[in-house]
């Protein structure tokens, strides 16, 4: 092909032998073909791409023809896409296109297939998302995406404005992908996302609910938060009031949203699989979000947020289930932050209650949520006091579900033992459990068979 200009024959990347193979037989059959997009961007940064996207100058019924012999998925062919299975992998092929006309603020109308690189790289969402490569021929990088790179800048190719009212959910993905690289949002996308942030309301919920999870799983997830917090408001309007929504009182140094974000970036979910980490960081993000519609001041001019707990609870749900979150976030989540502020016992017969009432790993979400939302407070003495009371109640609560009885199937006893000392079958034999094990916890009774049915016979129950 013609040399370009913002081409690097340099620079080398490292391609998968299946992807290359596949490039290999596309420009055999005397096609361009290139690797593009995420898995450039990738290799660049020195991370391990998840996916190799080509792009290549062959119609899709030309792309088939050349993989005929590989298994294809054709859902995509409409708009140019062809993936070919290689050892159980899709790599997805796509013919070099422009789009059409945007008029759902999310997928182009039409595209036209064009016969050149450029206007398909002109049309992707960021700098640092359109370059292309092949062995032998090095980086096209047309837009300064590499120099991005280097910035550490998520830039929109040409007119940001023009790019979100193609797609809206580039703008989520602008703040999704600065918080996954810890990159910022260059001036002009930045102003672009704010300006256009009612837009996202176009997007399915379900997209929504996608990126908000992968922003929250990312590495700078926290300071992405803090600094893009009013783009954010877009998709979940609830954010906008905590914003300089003040905490003055010996408690806070944060504001409500400040706060949130530092208590994301402080969350720790070591030793959490998925499903945990989850339910933890959506209930962080989630914990304070009803706290200015709940906001009092007291004669002392420190705030007050009475009731924010169960306001919150009701507000994460309703945010939840609005983005169709799966049904165990949501009531994990809003389990969480109804209670994430409440007062934690030092006995062990308070603790088994609790273990009795939400099991050990809601418990050990609970302290992790607590020292997060603590570690996110004015650093002093009062603070430091509850976090060393949150780790003593996570210590003992962990002791005590590991060694103790709190549930009616860890009772040395049962219903059939209890009919065969002479209880009559029915609702009886269920009360007669429970009330031994209130007495197991409260230490008033060994679990011990024995003593449980002597309890039992002295109460004349048997």
């Amino acid at each position: 092909m013609t040399a370009l200009s913002g081409h690097e024959p340099q620079i080398k990347i490292s391609i998968p032998a299946a992807a290359s193979r596949l490039l290999g037989a596309l420009r055999r059959a005397g096609f361009e073909a290139y690797v593009v997009g995420g898995c450039v961007r990738d290799s660049l940064l020195g991370r391990t791409p998840g996916d190799w996207d080509i792009c290549t100058s062959a119609r899709p019924e030309q792309v088939r023809t050349v993989f005929s012999a590989y298994r294809q998925i054709l859902t995509g062919e409409k708009h140019g896409t062809v993936a070919v299975i290689v050892g159980g992998t899709p790599y997805e092929i796509t013919t070099y296109r422009v789009d059409g006309q945007y008029h759902d603020s999310r997928h182009p109308d039409a595209v036209q297939f064009v016969p050149q690189v450029q206007p398909d790289l002109a049309r992707r969402d960021f700098t640092i998302n359109a370059m292309a490569y092949a062995p032998g021929e090095g980086l096209i990088d047309l837009y300064g995406g590499r120099s991005d790179l280097h910035a550490c800048l998520m830039r929109c190719v040409g007119d940001p404005e023009e790019r979100f009212a193609e797609d809206a959910l580039r703008i989520l993905r602008a703040v999704r992908l600065a918080a996954q690289l810890d990159f910022a949002l260059e001036e002009a996308t930045e102003r672009a996302a704010l300006d256009m942030r009612q837009s996202i309301q176009n997007i399915s919920a379900e997209r929504i609910y996608t990126e908000l999870d992968k922003l929250l799983a990312a590495p700078a997830a926290g300071k992405v938060l803090s600094r893009y917090g009013r783009i954010l408001a877009g998709a979940v309007p609830e954010i906008e009031p905590c914003i300089g929504c003040t905490q003055p009182g010996r408690w806070h140094c944060y504001d409500v949203w400040q706060h949130t974000a530092v208590a994301v970036e402080l969350l720790d979910v070591a030793g959490m699989d998925d499903k945990n980490a989850r339910i933890l960081r959506w209930s962080v993000f989630l914990h304070d979000l009803a706290k200015p519609e709940c906001r009092t001041v007291g004669p002392d001019g420190a705030a007050h947020f009475p009731g924010h707990n169960q306001a919150g609870s009701k507000m994460a749900r309703s945010i939840l289930l609005r983005l169709k979150a799966p049904t165990y976030l949501v009531e994990s989540a809003s389990a969480l932050v109804a209670i994430h502020d409440g007062a934690l016992p030092s006995d062990d017969a308070g603790i088994l209650n609790m273990l009795n009432r939400y099991g050990a790993a809601f418990l050990q979400r609970l302290c992790r949520l607590k020292l997060a939302d603590l570690a996110a407070h004015a650093r002093n003495a009062g603070v430091m006091q509850r976090e060393q009371q949150v780790r003593a109640f996570e210590g003992r609560m962990l002791e005590l579900s590991a060694t103790a009885c709190y549930t009616v199937g860890q009772l040395a006893v049962n219903g059939a033992s209890l009919m065969d000392a002479g209880i009559t079958p029915g609702p009886a034999v269920g009360k007669a459990l429970n009330t031994l094990l209130r007495a197991v916890m409260e230490g008033r009774l060994p679990n011990e068979k024995a003593a449980l049915l002597a309890a039992l016979e002295k109460e004349g129950l048997l």
